[in-house]
């Protein structure tokens, strides 16, 4: 008789980008009973070197691919009968959505349709009505505070808060966003959605914000800040964001939304000062190479972008209600550890700013 116990097939796209690359190692460590598809196109933004953890791994299998081909997507869900998906793929970068829209309308938008299309094909007979052996399938979106639009100097954007989008980058996960929604209303899918605050952590592409002034700092090199640097977000870190992630992709209730956040709200001119003084402890020596009192010196403010939100903070009662989660980690601990972590990286190739 044949005890193995049956592998489920989670479908992860995106997961040679940022959070994703976090987000595999930790969950085929706590579940080694899961095969993940791992499903990327490796733009710009994707990197395999982020999947160094799991090279190798038999409960891990990488396919190159773009999530608006259909028939690789059909042929995915055929070949692994593929019963979850976690869906991090995204085009992601504000200023890159301002200069090229239509990328991320066609990743963001019809990438999201295709997907859930494709999983509506494989797991449902018709509306409401799944097929067998596929009751328990679940499809999780994983989402921005972005579509909420921008805050005042007060209060918090709740899972009932209408949506504002700002940006061509919020506007395009936003739609995602109601695309996701309608399949759960109209088909009865079992889908969740998670709109999370900034991330931040190890393995972030170099044109976010912190790794910029890490990376500039560094190399003794002025660490842009758009306009006054009085906006404000809520900064939460990666592993924080995975566990919260794994909670509701395997307890969260169908049909709903829930903000991830860390009540770590500062400006980009605080978070800057933070990293920079981190530097100035662990960097020491080539602080004194450039000859520099502290690497705060090398703060410059520059033209801010268009369309720039001044404030996101989400609510996250609810997830910390039904769910139990909180998040774990101080912002000065995880600022400590992405610093170290970047230090140890200084090949991060040089790119223009992106900055939150």
């Amino acid at each position: 008789m044949n005890n193995k116990k049956q592998q489920h097939t989670v479908l992860i796209t995106g997961g040679a980008g940022f959070i994703g690359s976090n987000f595999i190692p930790y969950f085929i460590d706590k579940y080694p009973d899961y095969l993940v598809i791992n499903l990327d196109n490796l733009s710009y933004a994707g990197d395999l070197n982020n999947l160094d953890e799991v090279a190798g791994h038999p409960n891990h299998k990488f396919i190159r691919g773009n999530i608006t081909n259909r028939e690789l997507l059909d042929h995915l869900f055929s070949e692994y009968d593929i019963k979850g998906v976690i869906h991090f793929a995204a085009e992601s970068h504000v200023d890159n959505s301002i200069e090229s829209p239509g990328v991320f309308f066609d990743t963001n938008i019809h990438g999201t349709y295709t997907l859930i299309d494709v999983a509506r094909e494989r797991w449902m007979d018709a509306p409401h009505v799944n097929k067998p052996g596929y009751e328990k399938c679940r499809f999780h979106h994983i989402s921005t505070d972005e579509v909420y639009g921008s805050l005042g100097s007060d209060g918090l954007f709740t899972e009932e808060t209408p949506y504002a989008p700002n940006s061509p980058y919020s506007a395009s996960k936003a739609s995602a966003d109601m695309i996701v929604r309608s399949y759960h209303h109209t088909y009865g899918m079992n889908t969740v959605i998670t709109n999370s605050s900034n991330n931040y952590g190890p393995r972030q592409h170099s044109e976010k914000l912190i790794p910029t002034i890490i990376r500039k700092a560094l190399n003794g090199q002025p660490i842009p800040i758009y306009g006054d640097g009085k906006n404000v977000r809520d900064w939460l870190y990666v592993e924080d964001h995975c566990r919260a992630i794994d909670l509701v992709f395997h307890e969260g209730k169908a049909g709903e939304s829930y903000n991830i956040g860390a009540n770590n709200e500062q400006t980009n001119l605080s978070m800057a000062f933070k990293i920079c003084e981190i530097l100035d402890d662990l960097a020491g020596d080539r602080k004194q190479e450039l000859k520099l009192d502290s690497f705060k010196d090398l703060i410059t403010f520059v033209k801010d972008r268009p369309g720039h939100d001044q404030r996101y903070a989400l609510d996250n009662a609810k997830l910390i209600k039904t769910l139990g989660w909180k998040a774990e980690t101080s912002l000065l601990y995880g600022l400590f550890k992405t610093v170290n972590w970047y230090i140890n990286h200084e090949n991060e190739r040089e790119c223009n700013p992106i900055l939150l």
